[in-house]
């Protein structure tokens, strides 16, 4: 499969404008945003997004479609680049994370737990959550909290990705804890990286679009959700994620950006949920919200 990076250079401002807008413009693809200094007195910057299958006149004539006038003015290049695993070497020699009591590492860095820290080995794969991102530490982090101060009988991670929040709900809980992503590969790595962490029976997965597939059904009702998706997703899914809610029960949502909370926080409500946390992390929102009870 060809990878095409489509860059655009600009300068501080300008750049971390247009990455803003490309995440926005291609959220709903799942393609990796990164911005960065490309010249060393910092007055130039680049904006970058990765796109596959197509050729890079494809690439470069959808971006400025998607795009449009919000990046007229920048100089704008598409390339394609080697065939390499491009999700696993950026995922190389990052240090292993801490949230809450899990640390989430990979192979090389076992050593590195702490004895009174629960370990989560992570390696890179193609699909999203590695424990370095603000949403999947800010899910951990309240994950901990949570499952400190109460049980939990029904859980799902929707949309798991690595089934990071899933591996780390099921070590707590020490009972069956459901994943489901849209994606196959993600479902995949999921149950792959249960195994590996020794949660692999308690990790239920099936690959599914949305909450419509009849097995949410037969999981369900759920007393706890993790979704750490995006914004527009969740918005469009909040009917749905009620309806196979319990009568009493709690939400972790991420994946948002600061300003996307008062939207997600209506669509809830008309759900029967209120806030009872927010938390943010690098520049990105976690929110608990609760249904039946008055605190989480």
């Amino acid at each position: 499969m060809k990878t095409i990076r489509v860059r655009i250079t600009a300068g501080e401002t300008e750049a971390k404008r247009i990455a803003d807008v490309l995440e926005r413009a291609f959220e709903d693809d799942g393609n990796p945003v990164s911005i960065y200094e490309a010249s060393a007195d910092g007055k130039t910057w680049s904006a970058e997004i990765l796109l596959f299958d197509m050729e890079p006149d494809e690439a470069e004539a959808l971006v400025r479609d998607r795009v449009g006038a919000d990046a007229f003015a920048a100089p704008l290049d598409a390339e394609e680049l080697p065939d390499i695993n491009w999700v696993e070497k950026s995922l190389e020699g990052l240090a292993p994370v801490r949230a809450g009591r899990f640390v989430v590492h990979g192979s090389h860095d076992r050593d590195k737990v702490p004895p009174a820290a629960i370990g989560l080995e992570i390696e890179a794969a193609l699909a999203f959550g590695t424990g370095h991102h603000g949403t999947t530490a800010g899910c951990l982090d309240e994950l901990d909290r949570l499952l400190a101060m109460r049980s939990y009988d029904s859980i799902l991670d929707l949309g798991t990705g690595t089934g990071v929040l899933a591996i780390a709900a099921a070590h707590l809980v020490r009972r069956p804890v459901l994943a489901t992503d849209i994606d196959p590969i993600a479902t995949r790595t999921a149950a792959e990286n249960a195994r590996l962490n020794g949660v692999g029976p308690l990790v239920k997965t099936f690959t599914a679009n949305g909450m419509e597939d009849r097995r949410f059904g037969e999981y369900g009702p759920f007393d706890l959700v993790i979704a750490n998706i995006l914004a527009r997703p969740l918005m469009q899914m909040a009917k749905s994620i009620g309806a196979h809610c319990a009568a009493t029960s709690t939400l972790v949502l991420s994946g948002l950006r600061i300003e996307d909370g008062p939207r997600i926080l209506f669509a809830y409500r008309c759900q029967g949920f209120h806030l009872v946390r927010s938390r943010q992390k690098d520049g990105w929102l976690t929110l608990t919200l609760v249904r039946g009870r008055k605190d989480a």
